[in-house]
């Protein structure tokens, strides 16, 4: 699914699976959850990024779960029809299946599978993080990078906000084992980060 930098994740216990910032196309996902003989139950974002929730809409309508994004991040929905564009992907059009807000919190997403929502804003006003205690893994979305952080020059953006919204993740002290999926390029741990990105403090 295309751009090939942008991380999305599957997630499965036993047959029900839940995606994270659904980028590419939605009969792509479709494709991928029959093969797998997987039942969608829901679809969460990290922020409101067309490039992180372009297939979102129209996968939440084909199979009737709920979609979770940020309230404050709704304006961002149909922004970056261009980048859509650039990748022949259908822009996303009202009437739309309107996302569920989601905040800061925890919540049982699938059975025995628990989400620590961390309100992470700077990149968009809305952006949220995902913890997994269980399984000791962090979905960052674009807030931080392997080496970097998100951008902060696209519409909603906040350096201060997003320094300290690293700031606050840093302050958690996660395990060192913890891995990290990253919105864009590499995955790492919690480890990597503290000797190798310098904003993360």
């Amino acid at each position: 699914m295309p751009p090939t930098n942008t991380n999305s994740v599957l997630m499965s216990v036993g047959q029900d699976a839940v995606i994270f910032d659904a980028w590419g196309r939605a009969k792509d996902w479709e494709r991928v959850l029959l093969e797998r003989g997987l039942n969608l139950r829901g679809i969460y974002s990290t922020h409101g990024h067309v490039d992180h929730i372009a297939a979102a809409p129209a996968l939440a309508k084909a199979f009737n779960v709920d979609w979770y994004l940020n309230s404050a991040d709704e304006f961002l929905i149909a922004w970056g029809h261009e980048i859509l564009d650039a990748f022949q992907l259908l822009h996303i059009h009202e009437p739309y299946k309107t996302p569920i807000s989601l905040s800061a919190g925890n919540m049982e997403i699938l059975p025995d599978m628990n989400m620590e929502i961390m309100g992470a804003p700077g990149h968009t006003p809305g952006g949220l993080m995902f913890y997994f205690p269980q399984y000791k893994i962090l979905l960052t979305g674009d807030t931080l990078f392997a080496d970097s952080f998100g951008r902060c020059d696209l519409p909603g953006g906040d350096e201060d906000a997003l320094k300290q919204s690293i700031h606050n993740l840093h302050d958690m002290d996660l395990n060192d084992e913890t891995y990290v999926v990253h919105g864009h390029g590499m995955d790492t741990t919690i480890e990597y980060l503290k000797k190798h990105n310098k904003f993360f403090i």
